[in-house]
């Protein structure tokens, strides 16, 4: 793998054709974000770069366009001098970002692709697709900045471990963010056909007119269905740093939002970093996830629910060293609505969870209520705190007729917690919810860890007895030779380069600080 170059050197120019202007203008919700003022400029050195030299591009690119760019000029920060392109309100056609040196996207606020092509397949629907090529970095210019990817439409976001698309702040482009920094945008929203819960009218859960609204946004962006199969694209290698707008109680956006995501859609090497809500949450739907890494999420840093059913692996979640961060799991499954199908059945395998707060809201380090099923299989969780708690008596039930199959599942996972395992949920009490967890094979509910650079297993995990995945799903990935965890040994570094480095959490010297850009400077 060669390794990712984090430090800009020379400046390179690209001469490009003029761009359009915005399609449509589009407002977004408004809140209390604070985006800091950029520091006071050195004069320009006479290379058009500043910081290393960095020079910006000429204009933006039109090939792969049609809808156009805005050039808003050029903005500079400690690795140089960026020219800026604006996205287009809406793109409705296909469009493609390619990696320019020293050029830079934005977005001006929400920034749609498509249009919502309502929640089933129609005959030569006029459906859109935005490709990003790897390297490419896109900031949010405001609080209110996020990407709404529309039912029907397509995102192909394909980088590479060398170079990884990278979604972040304005503040960062500026060399502003801090270890601490969060919530100076909104996020990445997929919205598609898959079945859900919880519908905004009358409509039947799980049935095609059964839809919801986007959490945190102000003009509508629906989602929902009953295509089992929707493809929302393919978003693979790819950062997303310091986002999750708040626009007000219990509705924000995440780094990361899948909502009634299909099974055909391609989720994997994401890393969220510091959402001020959580890492990623998924309302419904039935995508799979691969090799995934939250570090810094300021509340869950894995959130499902609405019915959500589809398996998540190779799972790295840490907290921040300071701060309010809540549960690294939120389960749910219908809100109230406990009897609604489908019923949230989220199964996760390989994983390694490190909670750090020792007073969340949730009270422990994992919380399943909302009559939700969950399996999950060779995992490291530890905790200054409870590790589980399980709310409400469906949360125990079995009842196919509600496609409830029982009380959660454990196979092969480790606890390391504070003073007690387990806490007191409504409805199911402390020793309840221990016993459940040991009625699965292989716990150990009082485990040691060894874990090294935080995530890496050491000589007790590496000891624990695993179990193949595809035994409990075939959807998952194979382990010739299984193990517990999401990070098999010191040999074993999937997460290695497309990440980036911070206090929460360091991923070695191929993966550059989160606080800094990647080379656009050739």
């Amino acid at each position: 793998m060669r390794t990712y170059q984090w430090i800009i050197a020379s400046a390179v120019a690209m001469a490009l054709a003029g761009c359009g202007a915005d399609e449509i203008s589009s407002a977004g919700a408004g809140g209390p974000i604070t985006i800091n003022n950029p520091p006071a400029q050195n004069p320009d050195p006479g290379n058009g770069g500043g910081g290393d030299g960095v020079q910006p591009a000429t204009g933006c690119p039109t090939i792969d366009n049609p809808i156009g760019l805005t050039d808003s000029g050029t903005i500079t920060g400690p690795t140089g001098t960026y020219r800026v392109c604006d996205l287009p309100a809406r793109f409705t056609a296909n469009s493609r970002l390619p990696r320019v040196p020293g050029l830079l996207y934005a977005l001006h606020d929400r920034v749609d692709v498509g249009n919502d092509l309502g929640p089933a397949a129609t005959a030569n629907e006029a459906s859109a697709t935005l490709t990003i090529d790897p390297g490419v970095v896109i900031f949010g210019k405001a609080g209110t900045s996020w990407l709404a990817v529309n039912r029907g439409n397509k995102i192909q976001a394909v980088g590479t471990a060398e170079r990884p698309i990278v979604f972040t702040s304005r503040d960062n482009i500026l060399g502003l963010a801090t270890d601490d920094s969060q919530g100076q945008w909104g996020g990445v929203v997929l919205m598609g056909r898959a079945p859900i819960t919880d519908c905004r009218t009358a409509a039947t859960p799980g049935a095609v007119d059964c839809d919801r609204q986007t959490e945190g946004s102000a003009a509508l962006a629906l989602y929902g269905g009953a295509t089992v199969n929707d493809n929302s694209g393919t978003m693979s290698y790819v950062q997303i740093r310091y986002s999750g707008y708040v626009l007000g109680a219990n509705s924000e956006l995440q780094a990361l939002t899948l909502e009634g995501v299909g099974n055909a859609t391609t989720i994997n090497h994401i890393q969220m970093h510091n959402s001020s809500d959580d890492g990623f949450e998924i309302f419904g739907g039935r995508p799979h996830m691969r090799h995934i890494v939250v570090t810094g999420a300021d509340d869950d840093s894995i959130d499902v629910d609405t019915g959500y059913k589809g398996t998540l692996q190779f799972v790295i979640a840490v907290q921040k060293t300071s701060g309010a961060a809540d549960s690294m799991i939120e389960l749910d499954s219908a809100n109230t609505l406990e009897a609604q199908t489908p019923r949230t059945h989220m199964k996760l395998a390989n994983f390694t969870l490190v909670h750090r707060n020792p007073a969340t809201g949730n009270q422990a380090a994992m919380l399943f209520r909302g009559g939700a099923d969950a399996t999950l299989v060779n995992g490291v969780v530890t905790s200054p705190m409870a590790c589980l708690r399980l709310a409400g008596a469906n949360i125990l039930a079995t009842d196919p007729a509600i496609d409830k199959l029982g009380p959660p599942s454990f196979t092969s996972v480790v606890m390391s917690c504070g003073t007690t395992a387990t806490v007191d949920g409504s409805g199911v009490n402390a020793a309840t919810a221990l016993s459940t967890f040991e009625a699965g094979t292989n716990n150990n509910a009082t485990f040691s860890p060894t874990l090294t650079n935080t995530f890496v297993n050491g000589a007790n995990e590496a000891a624990v007895t695993a179990v193949n995945p595809q035994t409990i799903d075939p959807e998952f990935d194979a382990l010739t030779t299984p193990y517990i965890g999401a990070v098999r040994d010191a040999s074993d570094t999937w997460y290695a380069g497309w990440t980036c480095n911070s206090a929460t959490a360091n991923f070695g010297t191929t993966s550059g600080a989160c606080t800094s850009l990647p080379s656009l400077a050739e």
